[in-house]
């Protein structure tokens, strides 16, 4: 008896746990793939099976989600999961966004219809933690992509391939963020900021170097690249989060700079890219992922979208429709295109 056998002939709560190790991490799933006997395991089998697996969904659940890291494979690209938020305390989006650990660009794109300063008292907010990891081959280090004004951190943890991720505030028109590929030379705690002689000449009543604290930009850790002038850093400013605000530099919430600095070195790789569209897989379901980026507002996002699904041999299981309405949408949320 195979796992969907053994679904349509389920009660309800059995239904309801497959649901739910339906979602489990992608390392799991990759590893009962090659597991002898997988599909083949009795109506007892498969029940021990469920009761195994939703104990493993549990803990890697406690260990992945709280911790911000998530394992990923080949064929399991997209990470987290969608949420929603009711607002019984009358917050702004910028405040739900901070709490949840994404950006003012993300949860504004994902409630379009909402006040991004008075959403309203009750109200469902959607709280998009999914995203589709960036076209980028990098076993261990940074990537950046400018598009979703988001970092992810790739590395390896006990033999799986784990990705923790952050939204950041990236150059402003002008001050474009650096396309290319970098590494970090210097990591500094509680920098002080030397006023670039460019900032100075828009802000003349700046000190040549702020010291470190709460009036420093800079916040309390910056990773300086190998591009001299730029650097990933905290901020002071957190409502700057999710939005193209900076002189090029990376700017991370204050709480998630230390969470990064703990876990990179002199030398890490720093990639940054720009890509509003990516598509991923997970669950054998085929995802799309649409940003709106007004460097890329002349290209064909259709057409650039049906390019990637070619090249990942994807195009045949898509519902043309429904990567229609997502390339015209550019909600900035994963959706499924699969038929």
């Amino acid at each position: 008896m195979t796992i969907r056998d053994f679904y349509k002939r389920s009660s309800y709560h059995e239904k309801l746990l497959i649901s739910v190790i339906y979602k489990i991490p992608s390392c799991v799933k990759c590893a009962l793939r090659s597991a002898p006997g997988g599909r083949g395991l009795g109506g007892g089998g498969v029940k021990l099976l469920l009761v195994t697996l939703f104990l493993i969904f549990l803990i890697s659940a406690s260990s992945s989600v709280y911790a911000g890291a998530f394992s990923f494979c080949e064929d399991n690209t997209v990470i987290g999961f969608a949420r929603t938020y009711k607002n019984i305390d009358d917050r702004s989006l910028i405040e739900i966004a901070r709490e949840f650990g994404i950006g003012y660009n993300e949860i504004v794109d994902a409630n379009p219809d909402l006040c991004s300063f008075v959403p309203g008292k009750g109200v469902s907010v959607k709280i998009p933690t999914l995203w589709i990891l960036p076209d980028v081959y990098l076993a261990e280090g940074i990537v950046i992509n400018l598009s979703e004004k988001r970092l992810y951190l790739f590395f390896e943890q006990g033999g799986v391939w784990m990705v923790r991720t952050f939204p950041v505030a990236v150059g402003r028109k002008g001050w474009e963020t650096p396309l290319g590929d970098f590494r970090i030379i210097e990591i500094l705690v509680g920098p002080p900021w030397h006023v670039p002689k460019s900032i100075r000449k828009i802000r003349p009543w700046l000190p040549a170097v702020v010291p470190p604290g709460p009036d420093n930009p800079l916040s309390s850790h910056a990773l300086r690249l190998c591009l001299w002038v730029y650097s990933i850093h905290g901020t002071n400013r957190p409502w700057s989060i999710g939005r193209s605000v900076t002189a090029g530099c990376v700017r991370l919430y204050p709480e998630d700079i230390p969470v990064l600095f703990r876990q990179v070195s002199i030398d890490t790789s720093v990639i940054i890219v720009r890509q509003p569209i990516k598509v991923g897989t997970r669950n054998e379901r085929v995802y799309i992922e649409v940003h709106r980026d007004p460097w890329k507002k002349d290209i064909d996002f259709f057409s650039k979208a049906v390019e990637l699904l070619k090249e990942r041999n994807l195009l045949e299981n898509i519902d043309t429709k429904k990567l229609y309405n997502a390339v015209k949408r550019k909600s900035g949320v994963p959706v499924v295109i699969s038929k």
